[in-house]
């Protein structure tokens, strides 16, 4: 994945700050995640999973703050307080709804139509997932 970054950045085609934009599916539960410019930053909401398509009303259960547990989970702000450097977004978080945990989070574009999306409990215990563009 990196590897074809670097390239990119070679061929003169390196990924911009908003080639992030747009909707992507997670690797995980058919997840779409619509991320959007929020200010300086980027932000991205959960659209729809298979658990929202089974039930619509999914609440957020699992979130380490009992209050927050009963709202849905569609719409839930799952990508935020990012900043653009070096070719990357990074410095933000991603909340996982599976464990009600926010992690440190970066997301690297890799081409038109994929990210590297990097959650860490701290380094290096992190987990890398590639998300797909869907539109």
């Amino acid at each position: 994945m990196i590897t074809s970054m670097i390239v990119a950045s070679l061929l003169g085609a390196a990924p911009s700050a908003d080639s992030v934009i747009g909707q992507w599916r997670t690797e995980t539960r058919n997840g779409i995640v619509d991320i959007q410019r929020c200010g300086s930053s980027i932000c991205g909401h959960l659209v729809t999973s298979d658990g929202i398509r089974a039930n619509p009303t999914l609440q957020d259960v699992n979130n380490k703050d009992a209050k927050l547990r009963g709202r849905a989970l569609k719409g839930v702000a799952m990508l935020q307080g990012f900043s653009w450097s070096g070719g990357v977004w990074d410095g933000g978080t991603i909340y996982n709804a599976e464990d009600g945990k926010t992690y440190k989070a970066r997301i690297t574009p890799v081409d038109a139509d994929h990210l590297a999306l990097r959650g860490c409990i701290f380094v290096p215990l992190c987990k890398t997932q590639n998300w797909t563009r869907v539109r």
